[in-house]
């Protein structure tokens, strides 16, 4: 089972794919289930398939050992000339984007580590910011650390900032127990936030020049047998 740690040194590399409709978004689905479960590459470690929410879309995170072993796949004959047409062809767009995990926190009902699995029920927020490459450090300090106070919000189960390497973007992977709480969160007052949260939200967006968010839920997944 996929798991989430800032430990394990591994690349995470988000596909991030737009579809009109729901049915583009299922055809990209059934599409990455089919790769997902033939994959056999080197230094690869696993794939969840994530189905929009809020918008059609899809989401495939993906863990690798690390970047050659991504750099192969992507260099093989197959992967330019079969699967790269075949996505552009089904979504409206189509981002790659790969990072390291930065900092992780989790809700303490759910043990000691962050699992990803359609066995679950997570409400997956999927939020990038993009930044200048000389921010992208800052903007992880300000949001990359421990914060307790949401810890006691309703629905609250983990989130996860992610760097990405080439310097022009933060990630942040969340789950939440429904769309229900998240959005009671994601709309409470900024008066009912803590004073040091307020103050980190008014930097961060100070830093990022623009927002871009979707709603997931996993629906397969497979690991490599290490």
């Amino acid at each position: 089972m996929p798991l989430i740690s800032p430990d394990d040194g591994y690349l995470t590399v988000f596909n991030l794919f737009e579809t009109e409709t729901r049915e583009g978004q299922e055809r990209v689905v059934d599409e990455m289930k089919d790769i997902i479960d033939k994959a056999t590459y080197p230094g690869w470690i696993s794939s969840t398939v994530h189905a929009g929410v809020d918008t059609p879309g899809t989401l495939n995170y993906i863990q690798w050992r690390d970047l050659a072993a991504l750099e192969a796949r992507y260099a093989g004959e197959r992967f330019k000339n079969k699967t790269v047409p075949l996505f552009n062809e089904l979504a409206t767009s189509v981002r790659l984007l790969k990072t390291e995990v930065e900092f992780t926190q989790h809700h303490p009902g759910l043990g000691e580590s962050i699992e990803i699995s359609p066995k679950r029920d997570d409400y997956a927020v999927f939020i990038l910011l993009s930044v200048e490459p000389e921010n992208q450090k800052e903007l992880l300090d300000t949001l990359a650390k421990p914060d307790e106070w949401l810890k006691t919000v309703p629905g609250y189960r983990s989130h996860t900032y992610y760097r990405g390497l080439d310097g022009t973007f933060v990630v942040n992977y969340a789950q939440w127990e429904s769309k229900e709480l998240y959005d009671a969160f994601h709309t409470l007052p900024e008066e009912e936030r803590p004073a040091d949260v307020r103050e980190g939200r008014v930097r961060a967006r100070s830093l990022a020049t623009s927002r871009w968010a979707n709603s997931f839920r996993a629906v397969h997944s497979r690991s490599a047998e290490l």
